[in-house]
């Protein structure tokens, strides 16, 4: 399988960089060939092309955020608890890849629409992931009987993306992981008692 060979990690880690750097429409396939010290034709055994390696980067990369996320949750009783590990998992991978930051943040945004509905299917896993938790604190009595789930899920998601965005938007010049608990408290109480 491709996906677990050395290259496909060197080229995936530079195409973040190359992309965070220069921009998805400046980033050439030779310029992230280069960044991860391969030949460019290496790069075709791997992705049919530019636009098939943002879409396998955000594969890639959404997938390992959801699987962390989905194992720093599975110990933990409360929904609200749940969405805390989440809030301060999302906010503390990306502060740590400011890279991939700027990718997801604003590169993967001026994409065409075909690619932007590609990348809202990978999305959908993660959407999933709030979903359970949200269905967890409503059966649980901890939210709102009733609460709308989906309309909850884009509030939450949109809240996230809007936080991170703006930090990426600012230079990236404070503690975005010092937000979560702020951010938290803001979804919980939209999440409402019973």
């Amino acid at each position: 399988m491709k996906k677990t060979k050395p290259k496909y990690r060197q080229i995936i880690d530079a195409a973040v960089v190359v992309i965070a750097e220069n921009g998805y429409h400046q980033a050439q396939v030779s310029k992230i060939a280069k960044q991860a010290g391969v030949a460019d034709g290496t790069i075709y055994l791997y992705f049919k092309n530019k636009e098939d390696i943002l879409i396998s980067l955000f594969q890639d990369k959404m997938g390992y955020f959801v699987e962390k996320i989905e194992e720093k949750i599975a110990g933990k009783e409360k929904a609200a608890e749940k969405l805390l590990v989440m809030v301060e998992s999302h906010f503390r991978m990306l502060s740590e890849d400011k890279h991939l930051a700027i990718v997801t943040q604003l590169e993967l945004r001026q994409s065409n629409k075909d690619l932007r509905h590609k990348i809202n299917e990978v999305l959908k896993g993660y959407l999933t992931l709030v979903e359970r938790i949200l269905d967890d604190g409503r059966e649980s009595g901890e939210f709102s009987a009733d609460l709308d789930i989906r309309l909850t899920r884009q509030m939450i998601f949109g809240t996230m993306d809007e936080t991170v965005t703006t930090w990426v938007m600012n230079e990236q010049k404070y503690d975005l992981t010092a937000l979560a608990v702020p951010v938290h408290k803001l979804l919980i109480n939209g999440c409402g008692k019973p």
